[in-house]
């Protein structure tokens, strides 16, 4: 199949799976989207949200519409290293043999991230970045697709641990998840307080996702798209420069060369989605909010004139 055909392929893929999602999810369709959109470039997400918004039901509902194997991790104060990678136990035989853990798999849900110590939180990156781990000396690689998609609670600052920024900058999106509207609220109470449970069916295998992040990867993209992107990264960075008044006066640190790609990436996979063959800059604004605002730190200024990370990359578009 040719990489035109694949495309347009892929939109109806892309709409299949959206309605099979929402069969279970109700309303969040921004979240839905940008989840599948990283999953499509081989990118992890953070989820962001209240108790209560189905932060965890979306990425098992997700692992199920896409046939993917999927382990859940409870982040807590006491989560060591080998219960996330695994650990060496003597056998009968007085041998050493290894026990996976449940990185293991195709799709982490890393819940409540931020509630474990930076020891663990560490034992992450590895696996996000190389897709291997390496334990006891001996490396093994993961079973890919491999996907982490965390959650993460916003108002309960207590006892958590703050997420390093060589870790944030790992993930590919940051997406937020807002409170459902009335009439959806409506429909999630009378979905789930019956006897019936909504379960989403299988789509796709494993070996067509990592045929679609393949497919992603050779979207060709023209220069000024590239150019375009780097310039507003770029933006981000106070006192370079490209730097706008506002992004000196409000914000620390800037975003690195990764968040660069991550917009090509996504504008890719924007792109592919809406059936066009190549990403336009109206693609990579698409994308701008989630892939930039974990990448940016904003000061005391900011904090103080309630002005939101959001509210920055919107005045660089």
């Amino acid at each position: 199949m040719s990489d035109v055909a694949a495309i347009d392929s892929l939109v109806k893929k892309f709409e299949d799976l959206k309605a099979e999602i929402a069969n279970v999810i109700i309303g969040q369709e921004q979240a839905v989207n940008y989840v599948l959109l990283a999953i499509f470039c081989g990118g992890h997400s953070l989820l962001i949200g209240v108790p209560g918004l189905a932060k965890t039901l979306l990425v098992h509902t997700v692992s199920d519409a896409l046939g993917l194997n999927f382990k859940r991790i409870q982040f807590t104060p006491d989560l060591m290293p080998s219960d996330i990678l695994g650990s060496e136990i003597l056998n009968k035989e007085r041998e050493f043999t290894f026990l996976k853990g449940p990185i293991f798999s195709n799709i982490i849900l890393a819940d409540e991230i931020n509630r474990t110590p930076p020891k663990t939180q560490a034992a992450l990156l590895e696996a996000m970045q190389e897709k291997s781990v390496t334990i006891a000396g001996h490396h093994y690689k993961l079973d890919l697709p491999f996907l982490v998609l965390a959650t993460q609670n916003p108002i309960e600052q207590e006892g958590t641990y703050p997420l390093p920024e060589a870790q944030l900058d790992r993930f590919m999106f940051s997406i937020n998840l807002e409170y459902p509207s009335f009439k959806e609220e409506v429909e999630v109470v009378k979905n789930t307080t019956t006897d019936i449970i909504s379960k989403a069916s299988s789509l796709l295998s494993a070996k067509e996702i990592i045929e679609i992040q393949h497919l992603i990867r050779r979207v060709p993209v023209a220069t000024n798209v590239i150019e375009y992107a780097v310039s507003l990264v770029a933006k981000t960075r106070p006192n370079s420069d490209q730097a706008t008044d506002s992004v000196n006066r409000y914000v620390d640190w800037g975003a690195g060369p990764r968040a660069s790609q991550n917009l090509i990436l996504g504008a890719k996979a924007m792109a592919a989605v809406r059936g066009k063959y190549s990403p336009d800059i109206e693609d990579v604004q698409a994308v701008a909010i989630p892939i930039l605002s974990h990448r940016i730190v904003k000061n005391y200024k900011a904090e103080a004139e309630n002005i939101s990370v959001a509210e920055i990359i919107k005045s660089l578009l």
